[in-house]
């Protein structure tokens, strides 16, 4: 039979068979429109064709592209890299890379408050949005902070991992008290009125010198726990207020050698119960002891001498 025409008559074309049905077909409902096998926050990304874990990974490398790009082509390709990572976090934070939890560590719970406050951070904030660098800055500007490091866990979570400056002393001079560190450097957000335990420092220079002389003084508990203050007198030596009123006069050198002498003086005579006035340590050749009796009725103040 000749071919047919292009729009000519066509020969009736015979039925074909039904196809038996698919196995497939025939088990009902696939376990993806039955739901309930992709987590909660990655549900979204399999409705733009992504697995859980295709979208980590893609965030993952976008990123480690960022980063080499503005390591390589200097600050002009960071300023574009941080624009275009906080475009990509408000994407993700669609698929469930939302910040829920941020843990604190290294911090005491004074300092914590202040750190998280610093920090900026808020619950359900993209998290592949967040400008790890400018947040580690904000972080170590709070006094408490000695230096930190900033983790970001995909795809909630936020650590914040810090030095925390150790709290040496309050310092008061020129009428107002502050924590100091064992540098001499003031901690702001530290309350001197929560700080009765530590020792107390006081005039101009102390604040530098303290962690030179506290060691010495608390290798000596006996002497310690009767100390009032350490009083720095014409930023040269110390004199030691006794908390019964008495004073102990320190040399500008050789510390040491007095504190030495004084302890020998306590353990022959227990000159620290007597309730002396002064004990003038000044003079490395001979101690001189100043009975309360003669104690003028102003007081003692720290004369310089």
């Amino acid at each position: 039979m000749p071919a047919a025409l292009r729009g000519g008559a066509q020969s009736k074309a015979k039925p074909r068979a039904k196809a038996p049905a698919s196995p497939r077909k025939s088990r009902g409902p696939s376990k993806a429109k039955a739901g309930g096998y992709t987590p909660a926050k990655l549900g979204a990304a399999g409705r733009i064709g992504l697995s859980p874990t295709h979208a980590m990974i893609a965030a993952g490398g976008v990123l480690a592209v960022m980063a080499v790009v503005a390591l390589a082509t200097g600050d002009r390709a960071e300023r574009l890299g941080q624009g275009a990572q906080a475009a990509l976090g408000q994407q993700f934070a669609s698929l469930g890379f939302r910040l829920n939890a941020v843990h604190v560590q290294g911090a005491s719970p004074a300092a914590t408050a202040d750190i998280l406050s610093a920090a900026g951070v808020y619950k359900d904030q993209p998290v592949l949005g967040l400008d790890l660098e400018a947040l580690r800055a904000r972080v170590e500007s709070v006094g408490w902070v000695e230096e930190a490091q900033i983790v970001r866990l995909l795809p909630d979570t936020l650590i914040i991992a810090i030095s925390e400056r150790r709290q040496l002393a309050v310092w008061q001079h020129n009428g107002a008290s502050r924590v100091i560190d064992a540098e001499g450097r003031v901690i702001p957000e530290a309350s001197p009125l929560q700080s009765a335990s530590l020792p107390l420092v006081v005039g101009q220079g102390a604040d530098q010198h303290a962690a030179a002389i506290l060691p010495r003084i608390a290798a000596r508990p006996r002497l310690m726990s009767r100390v009032e203050a350490l009083v720095r007198v014409d930023d040269r030596r110390w004199d030691l207020r006794l908390k019964d009123g008495s004073l102990v006069q320190l040399p500008a050198v050789d510390e040491e050698a007095a504190l030495i002498q004084l302890e020998q003086l306590d353990q022959r005579s227990r000159i620290l119960e007597l309730g002396f006035a002064r004990i003038d340590l000044r003079d490395p050749t001979m101690v001189a002891v100043r009975p309360r009796d003669q104690v003028r009725s102003s007081g003692l103040v720290a004369d310089g001498a």
